[in-house]
Parts: C-alpha cells; structure tokens; sequence
C-alpha cells in the first residue's frame, strides 16, 4: 500500500486539474486537496481516503453498479435499473413487480435475489505490481500473460485466506500497475423496495441520457450475512449484516453551487488510448454494435409479442441492450460534433517529438507506440472473424454455452486449483452453481432460437477464409452460399435434443466427468465439445494479447504519463471498476446557442410530461398529490416545489449507477444514474463544459418513500422521520 501511495504521490504531486475531470483512487484524493477544498469539500482529504472509515467503508460494488448503506442493518440504495435484474429475478405473469413496485413490510418479507448477486465492500487496497512483474521487462505475449496469471493466483490465494473476503488483481495502466483489493463479499442479497416501473424507469428509453430528466431511478436491497456474521449463501437463518457505518441521508438536499463528490466503481473508461483505437471504435465496432443490437431489440420484442412470460425473462435483458444501443448511437453523434480523433493525434505527435528531444526519453521509450500500433495492427486483422465467429464461440445460444462451461469446468478441475482458469476455480464454484440454477428465469428456448439465428446470419456472410471450420463442421455449412433456412433442420435436432434447459439436468452435470461430456448424445453438450477446440484457441489468443499488452502499452503508457506531468496534466488512471472517487458543483449548462439548461427538474416537470402511454405512465396517486401540490416535508424552499433529478459536472461513466451522491459533509443528498447526452462519449473524451452526471435528488426520494408508497419503515431506518 504504501508503494502505491508513494506512486501516486509523485505522479500527481502540484498537477492542475481541467476542470472536475479524473476518477480517482482513494489514494490519490490527498495529493488533489486544495482542488477539493476549493470547491467546497469540509472533510479532511486524508480522512476521505481511507477505506476503513466514513464514507468510503459505506460504499458497495454490486459487480455492475454501485450501491452505500445507508442503515445499521445493511439496508442498500441503488438505482432501479441496477436493482431491475433482481425485481425480474422475482416477477412472475400473475404477479409482475416490475410494473407494480415492491415494498418488504418487514425483514422476512424481504426477497432473495439471483444466487449470484454479490455486494462486494473495498477493505483494502496494495501495490503487487513488483510480485508479479518481477523478470518480465521486454517479455509479451503467451509467456508474460502465463507467468502474471500464475503469480496473481498465489497472491489471490494468500489474501483470501481470510474467509469469507474476495480478492482480485486489477489492472492499472495497461499493466503498468497491478493492485491487489480485497473485498468483503456478501452473498445473501434481498430486495426491500422497488417502486412501480412508472416511477423508476419513468421516460423509459426515450428519456434515456436526456435532459430535462424526471426519473426516480432509485430501489432498497439488504445485505444478509450468516448468524455468526460471516458472508454466506442465502438461507431462512441468515440476518441483517451490520456495516461499519451507514451514510447519514441529508433530508436538505442542495441548491446550484453547492460541492458534491460521487463515490462509485466506474466500469471502463478509454482516455489514454491511441488515436487509431478511438478511430476504428468510430468506423467499426460502434456502427456494427449499434446494427447488431438493434436488430436483437426487434427480435427479441417479435418473439415475445403476445408471449408476457417470455417478456418478463428477457426484461432485464432488454434494458441492457438497449441502454447499450442508445449509448454508442450518443457516441458516434457525439464523436461527430469534435476533433477528437485529431486532438489525439496531435497529442501523439508531441509525445513522439518530446520523446525525442532526449536521448534518455528516445532510450526509454523509443520504440513504445511503435510496438503498440504494430499490435494493433495485428488484431485489427481478426476484427470480422471476432466480431462474427468468436461471438458464436465465447456468447452463442444459451444451452450451447451452457454445455461449454459445465464441459469446461470438467476440464478444469483435472488441474491444482491454482493453475484451472479464472471463473473456474474452487473460489468461484459457488456462483457458477448458483448461474446454472437461474437461467430458467432468463430462458426461453424461442427467443434464444431467434436471436442464435440472428447471430448465424451474420456469420454466414463470412467469407470461408474468414470463418471457422470448427463451427462449419458442427453445423455441416458446406457451401458459401448457405442460409440459416438451410441449417434450419440442424438446429431442430439442437433444440429437440438437449435436456439442459431442465434445471436438474444441469445441476447433475456438476460433477461430470469429461468423459462423461465426450460420450454424451445431449445434442447441446455435442455441439459444445465439438468447438470446444476452437473455443480454446480462441482462449489463448486473447492470452497472447494481453500479455503483449501488458508489454506495449505498459510501456507506452509510462510515457504518456511523463509526458502528461511534463505538460502539468492530470495522470489518474483509466476507469477499471475499482473504487473512485470523482467531485464537482451542482450545475446546468449550454448545449448549444441559446440554450440554457437549469440545475433541477420538479413535480411539475414530471406532471406535464405524464400521459396515458408507457413511457409517461405514472401511479394515480402520485399524479393526484402533484395536482394537489402536496409536496409533504420535501419542498425546497428556492424551488417551491420538490426536486425530482439534478445535474452535476462530476465525471462518471458506467458502474458509477447507483452510486451516492454526496454533500461537503459526506452526507447523501441523492444518486447518479446518468449522463447528458453529451456526455456519451466522455468515457473517451472528458468536455468539461457539456460533460453533466445526472441524479435522482434524495428529496424526491423521499417524497416517493413517505407520501406515495409510504415506506416508513426504511424512513426510519435511515434515522429519518416520515409525515405524521
């Protein structure tokens, strides 16, 4: 720990900050504090960055979002489309919480989610970089990506020696730091209240990275532990977990000015990548993305018209792909409107020619973007077959991929634990048995059917040199001018012949031998094991990369960073889902000429946009108490009314949903759920004048919880009081 400390102390040491840009690790916030103390932080910076105290030890992963306690008894706030999978985890046809809400009158009436949702607390945080690098300068590919594999194992394995903690090697920098986290991990997790879809997905997709925005984006889940408060699976037995803290909810809110932070796990960011990447995401893979998921939104909603319960077992999986779809159409819209592809090169060419002006940088870092793109180069070259083949390899029909990793995980257990592949060993056995026993709620064999055709369509289009035989031979394509009609009684005999779509079946495969998979006549574990071969080399190219990566763009990020620091330029690392930190000012902006957009929406934004249609449903009570203006404790005084979403210039991209937004005390005054639209392709780009995170206001919550749901339960148990 204190390596990385040090690391970063020198690295950002006196740097300016554009704007609010950067996430930052914890460890980093003290060398950023008079940036925070100008814009109005209270707290000691030092204090804010431990992970053991106020307010970080209340913050929560989720693997996908982020969530904070905000009760003595593990109760959890998080944003409705994070908490969506575990409502449709529990909605049936005859009783559909995703449309009704949910609110748990006690703590037995509280509901199980997936077996394998986890809430994941961030206890500790250490520099591993030298254990795992260690004799590997000037090594790539297959060998460098074996010996850091191995070597993250050990480490891994010596951390969880304390039960009942997860512990992972994170990337940093390409590769140019390895951190080790460890994590609590709580697998008892419940749902507590979930409003009416009407509430908390109000807009819907049309309202999707919008603004003026009027959703309440917000659901409660509880953290089980087992009754000697250690992590364990969900059982009758289990009680409440009790955190270190609870975040004190500020009922006050915040007015336009004030300081807020956001402490979250943003997923991925792309901010120190090369000009040409920014350029093929531009030309190849978001043009191909945004087709493909549109064309797997007009399946999935054509198969399952008239067919309510297989729309509820693909619901959460719609809300994916299409915020996915919205997403990179926002980026390429985005991207359209800048030089951002310019702006990179030109910033390549001045590291390029600063490296130069030195014969110690030329020594250091000559040959690092030469090395990166050359790589680049390589993989550009498999794009088609990745994108069309290797997705039928690593994704494919849902019982294929069923088959696959049960085939797999035979495999795997022939080996000592601490050399079988990640998602494989020991330490993850719970959850792959806890994946297999809920897929029937996410499984409907005509849905998969059509979106597997969608998938062979395209690849079918391949030309042969392109494809793979492994796939042609299962499949008997024989002929380029094959169409999924053709190989329409072959997958008749795929579906008709496997029984895994039966949940007992799958649960007896656990502890199969391979053996057992190579003489199966299940048509499914048939067709797995035949490209099981290709599937692994696939594996091993994607081994190959990332050592190489680790190597090149390691090396090319050391100089970037230098040459950031030279420039007096912020150096935190890319987003990697680990915890961050980011701050800024409750504050509108202008889109364009003319064009002003306030600070806060209201109840009365949310009233004129209500109509008799979906999106703009809303429950008839919570319209006839804004017809009333009955707006409870929760007015605020400037407004007159109560704040539904407000925007900030806090720099957040996924995996920061659900996280709480804080005041200058560390108290919650709401949560992030989205981004303007202009802030699409911030995770590429930071534009601190359009760049806007946009949050559900803790008043608005309120309001929801007390006078139209009357949740007064949770009230209290955030030490709040609801209306008499």
């Amino acid at each position: 720990m204190r390596t990385f400390v040090r690391f970063i102390a020198l690295a950002l040491a006196a740097q300016a900050v554009s704007a609010d840009e950067g996430m930052w690790p914890p460890s980093q916030l003290p060398s950023i504090e008079a940036k925070l103390k100008a814009r109005g932080l209270e707290l000691d910076a030092k204090d804010l960055s431990s992970l053991t105290e106020y307010p970080l030890n209340a913050i929560v992963g989720l693997g996908y979002c982020t969530g904070s306690f905000l009760s003595p008894t593990g109760l959890v706030a998080t944003n409705h489309h994070c908490g969506f999978g575990i409502v449709q985890f529990n909605s049936t046809q005859e009783k559909n919480l995703m449309v009704d809400g949910f609110l748990a009158q006690d703590f037995a009436a509280e509901l199980p989610a997936d077996p394998n949702q986890r809430l994941y607390v961030t206890e500790a945080i250490s520099d591993v970089t030298a254990r795992l690098t260690r004799g590997l300068d000037g090594v790539g590919g297959l060998k460098r990506y074996d010996t850091v594999d191995k070597r993250s194992k050990q480490a891994v394995a010596d951390c969880e020696r304390d039960a009942g903690y997860r512990c992972d090697v994170y990337n940093f920098n390409g590769g140019r730091n390895y951190l080790m986290i460890k994590q609590l991990e709580i697998k008892d997790v419940r749902l507590v209240y979930a409003p009416s879809e009407w509430i908390g997905n109000f807009g819907g997709d049309v309202d999707n990275w919008m603004w003026p925005r009027h959703t309440g984006d917000f659901t409660f889940l509880r953290a089980y532990v087992g009754p000697d408060g250690k992590p364990a699976p969900y059982s009758k037995d289990n009680k409440p977990y009790q955190p270190k803290s609870g975040l004190k909810v500020a009922p006050q809110g915040l007015q336009a000015g004030d300081y807020v932070m956001v402490a979250g796990y943003p997923g991925r960011t792309n901010r120190s990548r090369l000009a040409e990447e920014l350029r093929d995401a531009i030309e190849f893979s978001y043009p191909r993305g945004i087709k493909n998921m549109g064309e797997a939104l007009d399946t999935i909603a054509r198969v399952t018209k008239d067919r309510p319960e297989a729309a509820i077992k693909y619901a959460s999986t719609v809300q994916g792909i299409a915020n996915g779809y919205k997403n990179q159409q926002g980026q390429l819209e985005g991207f359209a409107k800048t030089t951002a592809v310019a702006d990179k090169q030109a910033e390549e060419a001045r590291l390029l020619a600063w490296i130069q002006q030195d014969a110690g940088r030329k020594l250091r870092y000559g040959g690092a973007v030469v090395a990166l793109q050359a790589e680049l180069a390589r993989i550009r070259a498999l794009r088609e077959t990745e994108l069309y083949g290797n997705a039928l390899l690593s994704m494919g029909p849902t019982l294929y991929g069923t088959a696959r990793d049960l085939y797999k995980l035979s495999r795997e257990r022939r080996k000592p634990d601490a050399e079988r592949s990640f998602g494989f060993q020991s330490r993850d056995e719970i959850k792959f048995k806890g994946r297999m026993a809920s897929i029937d709620k996410r499984y409907d064999a005509q849905v998969d059917r059509a979106l597997f055709e969608l998938s062979l369509g395209r690849y079918l289009k391949l030309t042969q040199s392109a494809r793979i035989p492994d796939i042609d031979r299962a499949l008997g394509i024989d002929r380029d001018d094959m169409t999924v009609a053709d190989l329409s009684g072959k997958l008749d005999a795929l579906y008709a012949g496997s029984k895994l779509g039966d949940g007992s079946e799958r649960m007896r495969l656990l502890d199969a031998k391979s053996r057992d998979f190579e003489q199966s006549d299940d048509s499914f574990v048939q067709f797995a094991v035949a490209l099981y071969p290709a599937f692994e080399r696939m594996e091993t190219e994607w081994k190959v990369r990332a050592g190489n990566d680790g190597r090149y763009r390691a090396a090319y990020l050391d100089a970037l960073i230098a040459f950031r620091e030279s420039e007096g330029r912020p150096a935190y690392p890319d987003a990697n889902n680990s915890l961050r930190v980011t701050y800024g000012t409750v504050t509108g902006y202008s889109p364009k000429d003319g064009v002003a957009n306030s600070e806060f929406t209201t109840l009365e934004g949310v009233l004129a946009k209500v109509t008799e249609q979906d999106p703009f449903l809303h429950p008839t009570r919570a319209v006839e108490l804004m017809q009333q203006k009955h707006y409870g404790n929760y007015a605020d005084p400037k407004l007159g009314t109560v704040p539904v979403n407000f925007l900030t210039d806090v720099d957040i991209t996924g995996g920061n949903s659900g996280s709480p937004t804080l005041n200058k005390r560390g108290e919650v005054v709401g949560l992030v759920f989205d981004g303007n639209w202009e802030s699409v392709s911030a995770s590429w780009v930071f534009n601190p004048a359009l760049t806007r995170a946009i949050h559900v206001d803790i008043r608005y919550m309120l309001w929801i919880m007390d006078e139209v749901d009357h949740a007064d339960r949770l009230i209290r148990e955030m030490g709040l009081e609801p209306a008499p």
